[in-house]
C-alpha cells in the first residue's frame, strides 16, 4: 500500500492477454477537462449500445497514448474505449485496436474527481522507486470499475494499468 497526496493505492503485477477494444480517440488537452470524458464516452456508449456491446464483463478504459510532461498539451493523444470481441466490426469515428500484452503494474484505487493526477503520483512517485520494476513502451491505461454516479461515495474505484519490465 502507498499513499502519496492523500490517495491509497494497492499495487500488483499482472500479466494481460491482447485486449480488443473499440475507441474514440481525442487529440489535445485534456487534464482538468472532465466534460470531454463524458462527450468521448458518450459517442463510444451511443455506438456500442445498440451493437450490443455494453456488456457487464466489458471494460471501460482511457489510454494514454503520451507522457504529459514531455508531449505538448496540443499534440496529446487519449483514447476512451471498450473491451469487444476480437474482430468487431468498426466505423467513423470509432476505430478498433488492441491493448498491448504483457506484464503492468496496475494500481487499484478509489478516489474523486481531483485525485486522478495524485493517483498516478502514487503510482510512479510513490510505488515505482522502490519497486524493482522500471516503465516499458507501452501504453498506459485506467479501467473504470464503477459508475462513480452511482457510488454511496461518489468515489471513482479504477485500476491504473502501467507497463512494466524489470529493472
Amino acid at each position: 500500500m502507498a499513499n502519496t497526496n492523500e490517495v491509497q493505492i494497492t499495487v500488483e503485477i499482472r500479466e494481460l492477454p491482447p485486449t480488443p477494444i473499440a475507441y474514440v480517440r481525442n487529440i489535445g488537452p485534456y487534464a482538468g477537462d472532465p466534460a470531454l470524458f463524458g462527450r468521448l464516452f458518450g459517442k463510444l456508449f451511443a455506438w456500442a449500445g445498440p451493437r450490443g456491446l455494453l456488456l457487464p464483463e466489458a471494460k471501460t478504459v482511457t489510454i494514454y497514448h503520451d507522457n504529459p510532461d514531455v508531449t505538448p498539451p496540443e499534440k496529446q493523444r487519449i483514447s476512451v474505449g471498450i473491451s469487444v470481441p476480437a474482430g468487431t466490426p468498426v466505423e467513423g469515428e470509432i476505430g478498433a485496436m488492441d491493448i498491448p500484452a504483457g506484464k503492468y503494474a496496475v494500481a487499484t484505487c478509489a478516489i474523486r474527481s481531483e485525485q486522478f493526477g495524485a493517483a498516478w503520483e502514487a503510482l510512479m512517485g510513490g510505488w515505482f522507486p522502490s519497486s524493482g520494476w522500471q516503465p516499458d513502451d507501452r501504453p498506459c491505461f485506467e479501467c473504470y470499475l464503477n459508475d462513480p454516479e452511482k457510488d454511496p461515495e461518489g468515489l471513482h474505484r479504477l485500476e491504473l494499468w502501467e507497463p512494466v519490465r524489470p529493472l
